[in-house]
């Protein structure tokens, strides 16, 4: 009898974890990833549980487009965590600004794009743990009028004051450099674009004089873009996390996966796969 009982239990504790990991997962959709942003759990058949990752892939080393695939520290990190729920990763690509309103909407299970959490932002979404750092830094012309980081918050210099900077559309160095223009802090001019790369066009045609990004993204560009170069020091450091709808019910399932992926190492082997230490 007690064998019995014992295996009773078992078989109760199995089907619990099961409900739980598929709790995680939208309905099946068997058309893998997808460009646009409308969220795989409204579609499919029941054969295969989906989590669609919400993305702006525009942003290496972290998501970017390689011919029809996506690429990136993020987009591998959500494939691992759909792995580990059991869930197949649906992956829809949109501006950075829309993954912000795409999730809590409902259009995508969760964001992923070099993310940060801010008390604005905090507002309409929910954050997982912290996966990754970022440091945002200042991309300039060789031999252009800033020198150092120092120059947008110089009294001597007007606080900036005639410099034209452009940022991501926001994204925090969109956030924070506005706000501080907002508080006096600079008199610098921020110039918004819908993607860094536009910013960066801008940059080399002349139209501003730096771009403020993370730093990963900036090796990229300047190493694509000859005359460019990142100014020593950062701007400042944050942490990247992901993002949910408010009271999402899969937050805290993606979040104990992630912790797991962390833990054993996963997380740290993905990027240093595509941030080699120098």
């Amino acid at each position: 009898m007690k064998k019995k009982i014992t295996l009773i239990v078992s078989l109760i504790v199995v089907a619990a974890l099961a409900v739980t990991v598929f709790a995680a997962c939208g309905k099946t959709n068997t058309t893998g990833n997808d460009t646009s942003d409308s969220s795989a759990s409204t579609s499919g058949s029941a054969e295969k549980k989906t989590l669609t990752l919400a993305t702006s892939a525009d942003f290496p080393p972290y998501e970017y487009m390689e011919g029809d695939q996506y690429k990136g520290i993020d987009i591998e990190v959500a494939g691992l965590i759909a792995d580990k729920l059991g869930c197949e990763l649906k992956v829809s690509n949109m501006n950075f600004d829309a993954v912000l309103t795409a999730v809590p909407a409902g259009k995508a299970d969760m964001g992923m794009a070099g993310l940060t959490v801010t008390e604005d932002r905090l507002k309409n979404l929910d954050f997982s743990d912290s996966y990754a750092t970022g440091v945002q830094v200042l991309i300039v012309k060789e031999g252009g009028k800033i020198a150092s980081v120092d120059d947008l918050y110089d009294e001597s210099k007007d606080l900036g004051k005639g410099l034209k900077i452009g940022v991501q559309l926001t994204t925090t160095g969109d956030i924070y450099l506005s706000g501080d223009v907002s508080q006096k802090k600079t008199n610098v001019e921020v110039k918004e674009y819908k993607a860094g790369a536009d910013a960066v066009m801008a940059l080399v045609s002349g139209k501003i004089d730096a771009v403020l990004i993370d730093n990963e993204p900036a090796k990229s560009f300047v190493k694509a873009n000859d005359g460019l170069k990142i100014l020593d020091g950062e701007y400042v450091k944050e942490d990247y996390a992901i993002a949910f709808a408010k009271n999402s019910p899969i937050k805290d399932q993606v979040n104990a996966a992630l912790k797991e992926l962390i833990a054993d190492g996963s997380v740290q082997k993905v990027i240093d796969k595509y941030i080699p230490a120098e």
